[in-house]
């Protein structure tokens, strides 16, 4: 009955477990209601199985003792009849039967009232142990009311907690968001500042660099040109010399051929007559053209 008891006591706690309510609580003060034979303890049991048999024992030993009394009036009237010895012993023998059948009544008599006073001992044992029992089990099911009752009150304050917490975590992660962007803001201005600084002075040394391309080339250009004037006039002069060299030549022959004609005999003095060769001085021409060292103006190049 006891284990019974204690499997009665674990179900409410799985019940609350579960679902927490005041019903739950209420199981043990309804299990209490038991009758007090259902709430007996074995010890409780053993004593009333013993209380029934020794019952059971003196009713038999009293229809015993009543058959036995039977046949002892029965005995001792054939006895007082007849008055022979042996319907005597046998009246003696009956009488003697219903003695002793008397005597272990008064012995169960005796066992009934030692075995009434354990049942009624174990019974008030028991009575006393189902108290404590009931009482145990409405303090645990009361322990079980609050502790569900605190689940429930910590749930909500943990609630309230993480719902705060929550609202001061946004609102510094808001202030950090603010800060950083910021601050990359700033570090974005910065970069982009650098770049444009960067851009403007390579638009600077590119613009430097294509003027002082177009200074090189006008430089260039201009010294082509007057390299090209230069040789032109050295062509032309060359040409002129070269023009008067020949005419020159041409006179002279002519007139080497006029001196011939006049003067047939002496023919080998034409060959003396190579001296206007010298005088034409092709040497100067190079210094002619010597004279066109403007080319070497092209220098910038080396700049």
């Amino acid at each position: 009955m006891v284990s019974a008891k204690k499997k009665a006591t674990v179900k409410p706690k799985k019940g609350v477990r579960k679902a927490p309510t005041k019903k739950a609580s209420r199981k043990p003060a309804a299990k209490k209601a038991v009758s007090p034979k259902a709430a007996l303890a074995p010890a409780v049991q053993k004593a009333g199985d013993v209380l029934d048999k020794v019952k059971n024992a003196i009713e038999a030993e009293k229809k015993t003792l009543a058959a036995a009394r039977k046949k002892v009036e029965a005995a001792r009237g054939k006895a007082r009849k007849s008055k022979s010895a042996g319907d005597k012993r046998a009246a003696k023998a009956a009488s003697s039967a219903a003695a002793k059948n008397a005597a272990r009544i008064k012995g169960l008599r005796q066992r009934l009232g030692a075995a009434k006073t354990r049942f009624a001992e174990a019974s008030q044992a028991a009575k006393a142990k189902a108290s404590q029992l009931a009482a145990k089990e409405r303090v645990l099911a009361r322990k079980v009311e609050l502790a569900a009752k605190a689940d429930i009150d910590k749930a909500k304050a943990i609630s309230a907690a993480a719902e705060k917490w929550v609202k001061a975590r946004a609102a510094s992660d808001a202030k950090k968001l603010a800060a950083l962007e910021k601050r990359v803001a700033s570090e974005l201005r910065a970069t982009e500042r650098k770049l444009e600084a960067k851009a403007r002075a390579k638009a600077k040394k590119a613009a430097a660099a294509v003027k002082a391309a177009a200074k090189k080339a006008a430089a260039k250009a201009k010294a082509s040109a007057k390299a090209a004037k230069a040789k032109a006039r050295s062509s032309a002069r060359t040409a002129k010399v070269k023009a008067k060299e020949r005419a020159k030549a041409k006179a002279d022959k002519a007139r080497a051929a006029a001196k011939a004609k006049a003067k047939p005999k002496v023919k080998a003095k034409p060959k003396a007559k190579a001296k206007p060769k010298a005088k034409a001085k092709p040497k100067a021409k190079a210094k002619l053209k010597a004279k066109a060292k403007p080319k070497a103006k092209a220098k910038p190049k080396a700049k």
